[in-house]
């Protein structure tokens, strides 16, 4: 009787978090580039962020990588970066949100659908993410209010990185880095 493979093997569990870590980086590095979040390093952060994401998830088409991802990003950013934990909740429900998105585009089939999943991944993060900061600052909602430009800023960023993360994965195809 021969073993049951496991579902994730251990190559993209490496890529997975080598992914986690170089996005967390490469955020770091871009806000003490730019002297801080300023709007435009927000944007390149985001933009970073995205294009990142969706080479990991061309290279790892598999349901649940980006929950997976999320928790990996997450302990990275509290542990290492003293990350708040009050966003856990918002991530993991944005990255439910993407992989459900994806299951009802027809899964990794389609190249398309990971643009659509990381296109709602940033989307639900950041919508959920208002809902959980409205939850604790009930007293003051303008507050709440303030951020919503910042938030503006940043899914355009993201937007961006849609475009620059389908000409890196066209690329990366070309040199036979990443399979269709």
């Amino acid at each position: 009787m021969t073993a049951k493979p496991a579902y994730w093997k251990s190559q993209e569990l490496v890529m997975i978090g080598v992914f986690a870590a170089a996005i967390k980086l490469s955020s770091l590095l871009i806000a003490l580039a730019g002297g801080g979040m300023n709007p435009v390093t927000l944007m390149l952060k985001n933009l970073v962020f995205t294009t990142l994401l969706i080479v990991l998830l061309a290279k790892v088409k598999k349901s649940g990588t980006l929950l997976l991802f999320t928790a990996v990003s997450m302990i990275v950013s509290v542990l290492l970066m003293g990350g708040s934990i009050t966003l856990l909740p918002a991530a993991l429900v944005g990255a439910l949100a993407a992989e459900l998105a994806i299951l009802i585009t027809g899964g990794f089939k389609h190249s398309w659908t990971t643009y659509v999943g990381v296109a709602v991944y940033d989307l639900g993060t950041k919508i959920f993410s208002i809902a959980v900061s409205y939850l604790m600052m009930r007293e003051t909602p303008a507050l709440v209010l303030s951020v919503l430009p910042i938030i503006f800023i940043g899914y355009s960023g993201c937007l961006l990185g849609l475009f620059t993360g389908y000409r890196a994965l066209k690329e990366l195809r070309h040199a036979g880095l990443v399979r269709s």
